[in-house]
């Protein structure tokens, strides 16, 4: 049987949607709770969109996300959820 790289792909999003979620809620609680420690959280929110979509660019551009839309697709949701998933890891410490 022949793999729908279109399901996959759509597969990969949804649980892009569903982690970034998580990591919304996480963050809000932090800045929510204010001080010190919501300021740099904001901030590294910001830098760490920037630097990930940046680097998203410099993977485009070496021909890094393949050939195909799916495909594309998928290692551009890849990259996201890389980076989704460490900042999980790093606010379910604190």
């Amino acid at each position: 049987m022949r793999r729908n790289a279109w399901m996959f792909a759509g597969y990969d999003l949804w649980m892009l949607g569903m982690e970034s979620a998580v990591v919304m809620t996480m963050r809000g609680m932090k800045v929510a709770a204010g001080g010190a420690a919501a300021e740099a959280e904001m901030a590294r929110m910001v830098s760490e969109k920037v630097q990930a979509g940046l680097d998203l660019q410099a993977l485009a551009l070496r021909g890094g996300l393949g050939h195909t839309m799916p495909g594309a697709l998928s290692k551009t949701t890849k990259h996201y959820r890389k980076r989704v998933r460490a900042n999980q890891r790093r606010l379910a410490k604190t």
